[in-house]
């Protein structure tokens, strides 16, 4: 069982030195998806690290836009297409961390071979009912003119409710997930041949919780996806982000049965890190 972990970062080189660290097995490779608008350099070296490379795609990433979206795909297509086999294609942030010792993380992929794993609302909840209009109405994130958000208003009121080309299934814990190889292959192969999916999320906002969910629980691989992110993610804050752990959180992580939390911010507080790898026997930091 090998395990391709799909890292988006964006900054921090130190934090995301640090994850790599902690991710290190035999069995496992981190793949990086750099931010096009990140200066490199400051991560060069961590590409000469073992088990690390960084992709060859590097796509300029604005969040609630289908870049997000698009940055997560066009890696696990890097690396598909590679000469090593993986059998899950596991997304992470470069702000996330795992929670388990990675022999334990290896075991539980081991354990649920060809299962993925991805949260979801199913259409109609209310989740969706109360966030409809990220895809009912236009959204032009990926795009900075004068007067954007004056034309999303007006569009909104003058066309018609924007139909979506299957039913959505996704959520706010949607946009971080691991794959098996034949979901990733299926979700690529039926996002090339059904481009009215793309044209549609690129005009919506936040299409990373739902593109990914909605593929393959319309598929005939709906009965091996898990509504389980595995992630540890505290939204009690409330607005647009989960809350960043800090070592007060410590006790709620350890007693996770899950395998990775976000997010995290080692400027803040990088104890919590230092616990997590005490507990799970890393030696990352």
């Amino acid at each position: 069982m090998k395990i391709a972990h799909l890292i988006l970062a964006h900054k921090a080189p130190a934090q995301l030195r640090r994850l790599l660290g902690a991710l290190a097995h035999p069995q496992a490779r981190c793949f990086v998806h750099l931010d096009h608008k990140a200066d490199y350099q400051l991560c060069a070296e961590l590409a000469q690290l073992p088990g690390v490379q960084f992709l060859r795609t590097r796509i300029d990433v604005r969040w609630g836009g289908y870049s997000l979206t698009q940055a997560a795909l066009e890696s696990m297509r890097e690396v598909l297409q590679g000469t090593e086999q993986f059998d899950v294609f596991n997304v992470l942030s470069g702000e996330d961390y795992p929670i388990k010792p990675l022999g334990a993380i290896q075991a539980y992929f081991e354990q649920h071979a060809g299962r993925s794993f991805a949260e979801y609302d199913a259409p109609g909840s209310a989740w969706w009912q109360a966030n409809g209009s990220r895809v009912t109405q236009y959204h032009f994130t990926e795009y900075s003119f004068p007067g954007r958000y004056a034309v999303e208003k007006l569009l909104g009121r003058v066309l018609p409710r924007r139909q979506p080309p299957l039913p959505l299934y996704g959520g706010n814990m949607g946009g971080w997930y691991a794959l098996s190889r034949e979901a990733a292959t299926y979700l690529l192969r039926y996002l090339d041949t059904h481009p009215e999916l793309p044209r549609f999320a690129r005009y919506s906002w936040g299409s990373d919780e739902f593109v990914v969910q909605s593929v393959l629980l319309n598929s005939p691989l709906a009965g091996t996806v898990v509504n389980d992110n595995l992630r540890y993610i505290d939204w009690s804050g409330g607005g647009s982000s989960p809350k960043v752990l800090t070592s007060a959180d410590l006790p709620a992580l350890l007693a996770s049965p899950r395998l990775f939390a976000r997010k995290f911010d080692a400027t803040r507080d990088a104890a919590v890190l230092d616990a997590l790898d005490r507990a799970n026997g890393s030696a990352a930091s």
